[in-house]
């Protein structure tokens, strides 16, 4: 099987995907962070995690899922968090100490994801080299 049709790449595009959700997360993550002082702020978060499972749920198995993924559905969507109750008078509702957690742990996941896609690439070196993907 040649590599290019073997789906190989199925991988690398759904971790894409999650790297550009990780990415989106911070950005909005650090907005609320930079508004923790606006009045009637509400944070903003980013909806991925729901999206993905959805995806990858089915098929026989894991690379079935994989390879039957619709990644125009994959991409993380912003939306305002008015669940997190608002303890101030000015109807914020950022607590800084909880964002700056949020932003560590995507921190963590983003660059989780990079060292995921960079190990897939070198799995496709490896096989292009050893002439296995012919």
């Amino acid at each position: 099987r040649h590599i290019l049709s073997s789906g190989a790449f199925n991988y690398i595009n759904i971790l894409e995907k999650t790297a550009d959700a990780s990415w989106l997360r911070h950005s909005v993550i650090s907005n609320n962070i930079a508004n923790a002082d606006t009045p009637t702020y509400k944070r903003k978060d980013v909806t991925f995690q729901s999206y993905l499972e959805e995806q990858l749920t089915g098929g026989e198995s894991l690379d079935d899922a994989v390879a039957d993924a619709e990644l125009d559905l994959l991409n993380g969507s912003i939306y305002t968090d008015y669940s997190t109750v608002s303890y101030r008078l000015d109807g914020n509702n950022v607590d800084i100490d909880t964002e700056n957690s949020y932003l560590a742990q995507n921190q963590i996941k983003y660059y989780t994801v990079l060292d995921s896609v960079s190990q897939e690439f070198s799995r496709l070196r490896s096989v292009c080299k050893n002439g296995s993907g012919n």
